[in-house]
């Protein structure tokens, strides 16, 4: 995408004018926070503008829209949330990683906030309740990283004699100790031995892939993270390196050349975000709009990938394929 069409897609990022003698624009504005960066995120991004058009709002036209992005940096969200709530944001939008949505929360409890990302809001102590989120806060979750077991079983079935299974974890993630309890607990039950490998930068990333021989684990599982996703290509082209088996979160890491990804629909969540957010515009409560969990998931092959890496696919797993790239 050429950088002059992503900056459309924005669709008021930039400032916009205010009105005569200092005041404010009359047109409401959003803040939307994001734990990863801009790079990616153009389908998503997209996808919430829809939301919103659901809703009866266009970018740049009856409302505005501040970016905030972390840049795979968490440290930075803190300091990226107050500007937002400086700005008097109308509605706070907090996005990618789970850590967003808890320094959303713990920077305002008067605005009302709407939240995407894959972890447990209720666990993350984000909402009370996912029928009844109470306060300023509610959202989508896409229980990305509730879905270990369902990963670590698709390559069980890929790889039945895999010695071992690796997980890719960022331990900068709010979600990181639960993440790791998951993929432990997931492993015992199907009596598979998993190795947790810490990533919180491009050469610790590098390191756990050069230690997964030493490890003697021949499969990956790459968990749900912003950062992660952020360096999509950085990981493809590691797992090709050392010709490893990697199934990942999200349907984007496939095609970029991942050997496959299972997960729900990122974009179809934050539609669903764009909505809320457009209904809490018009006056609706969060506290009044249930916490949405996803409906649809997509597990996505990549052939070619498989090819290189002398793999071959079981009929079953081809047949329950919601999209095969070759």
């Amino acid at each position: 995408m050429k950088r002059r069409d992503f900056f459309a897609l924005l669709g008021g990022a930039t400032a916009w004018p205010l009105t005569a003698h200092g005041q404010r624009a009359v047109m409401p504005v959003i803040g939307f926070l994001n734990s990863a960066s801009p790079a990616g995120f153009a389908a998503r991004l997209q996808a919430f503008n829809d939301g919103l058009g659901e809703v009866g709002y266009v970018a740049g036209h009856n409302v505005r829209i501040e970016y905030r992005w972390a840049e795979g940096q968490f440290g930075r969200l803190s300091s990226l949330a107050a500007d937002l709530v400086q700005h008097q944001v109308s509605v706070l939008v907090a996005t990618g990683s789970a850590n967003s949505a808890q320094v959303a929360k713990a920077t305002t409890s008067t605005i009302p906030i709407v939240f995407a990302n894959g972890g447990d809001p209720i666990t993350d102590g984000v909402v009370a309740s996912l029928n009844r989120p109470e306060a300023n806060v509610t959202g989508v979750t896409f229980i990305s990283n509730l879905l270990t077991a369902k990963r670590l079983g698709l390559l069980r079935e890929l790889i039945p004699a895999a010695e071992a299974v690796a997980i890719l974890n960022n331990p900068a993630s709010v979600r990181a100790n639960a993440d790791t309890l998951d993929a432990q607990e997931a492993a015992r039950a199907l009596r598979e031995r998993v190795i947790v490998l810490n990533a919180a930068n491009e050469r610790e990333i590098e390191e756990a892939f050069g230690s997964l021989a030493q490890q003697r684990a021949s499969a990956v599982i790459v968990n749900a993270d912003g950062f992660f996703r952020n360096r999509a290509e950085q990981l493809v082209a590691l797992a090709a390196r050392y010709s490893v088996a990697v199934v990942y979160a999200d349907r984007e890491y496939a095609l970029a050349g991942g050997l496959m990804s299972y997960g729900p629909s990122i974009t179809d969540g934050y539609r669903q975000a764009g909505v809320y957010t457009g209904k809490i515009l018009k006056g609706t409560k969060p506290s009044d709009l249930p916490v949405q969990q996803p409906t649809k998931f997509e597990f996505v092959i990549n052939l070619k990938t498989a090819k290189a890496l002398g793999l071959t696919f079981p009929p079953g797993l081809l047949a329950i394929a919601d999209e095969v790239i070759e």
